[in-house]
């Protein structure tokens, strides 16, 4: 005789995010701290999300469109950060539209600010706030 248990997905936590867990997909590189802090949150209110690790899986060039229309091609370049000001000079001033940006991204996934985060109702942030996630539901 066989008995199969289905377990039933994550969803509801006690900070409001009501998401079927496995719609949240977490794009990052493991090592940056904001993607950490982010990954702890939600762990830490039994979240579950899919992570997508940039220098692993490289820069999934299918979602830029996707993300640009969301938040902001000028959003989602990282402009603070060791890879953008390592940058040549030049390669910094082709940054000029979303088609270049997106090159960019491409080229070097770590100048995407992170984490890009694609909630399950279609939404997509970039970067990591507890007062916001805390809100999404």
């Amino acid at each position: 005789m066989v008995i199969l248990v289905l377990s039933q997905p994550h969803t509801a936590d006690d900070a409001g995010i009501g998401h079927n867990a496995t719609m949240i997909k977490v794009y990052g590189i493991p090592n940056c701290d904001t993607v950490k802090k982010a990954r702890a949150w939600l762990a830490e209110r039994d979240v579950a999300h899919e992570f997508h690790d940039f220098k692993k899986q490289g820069v999934p060039a299918d979602r830029l469109p996707h993300w640009s229309a969301q938040v902001g091609w000028e959003k989602l370049v990282n402009r603070k950060g060791t890879t953008w000001r390592q940058l040549d000079p030049a390669v910094q001033a082709s940054l000029t539209d979303e088609a270049s940006a997106h090159s960019l991204m491409q080229q070097h996934a770590s100048v995407i600010k992170r984490p890009v985060v694609e909630w399950s109702n279609g939404a997509v942030t970039v970067g990591f706030s507890a007062d916001d996630w805390a809100e999404r539901g």
